[in-house]
């Protein structure tokens, strides 16, 4: 079981990114998917997740309205569309999968590399 995160990057104040989640080894499908993220010095955080089909979604209230989380379990693939970036969205970005229907915030078992963000000018 193996999740990769890619997408990170170098963006200015205001701008997008869209980081991916690539899952090898399982199929997602049954399975939950969340973006957390750590800045420096601080503790990992949740950030978004989403339910097995992509029906129900969680977010932070910090990012809620600006990102968007979304799968496409036909690609074994999960996304993090970023908008209105901040420069306190800087920060390690992770992906995490667990068995379950709902979007949890928390328990997750499988996870993957982490895709540095930094927002600034």
């Amino acid at each position: 079981v193996q999740l990769q995160a890619s997408g990170g990057g170098l963006v200015q104040p205001g701008g997008s990114l869209r980081l991916s989640c690539a899952a090898s080894g399982f199929t997602l499908d049954s399975y939950a998917i969340a973006w957390f993220r750590q800045a420096p010095g601080k503790e990992r955080d949740f950030v978004a997740s989403i339910n097995w089909n992509g029906g129900s979604t969680s977010y932070t209230d910090s990012v809620e309205g600006r990102f968007t989380i979304s799968r496409d379990n036909a690609k074994n693939m999960a996304y993090l569309q970023m908008n209105s970036l901040k420069p306190e969205d800087t920060a390690v970005y992770y992906c995490a999968a667990m068995v379950g229907s709902i979007p949890y915030r928390s328990g997750y078992e499988y996870w993957g590399q982490g895709t540095l963000v930094t927002v600034s000018s």
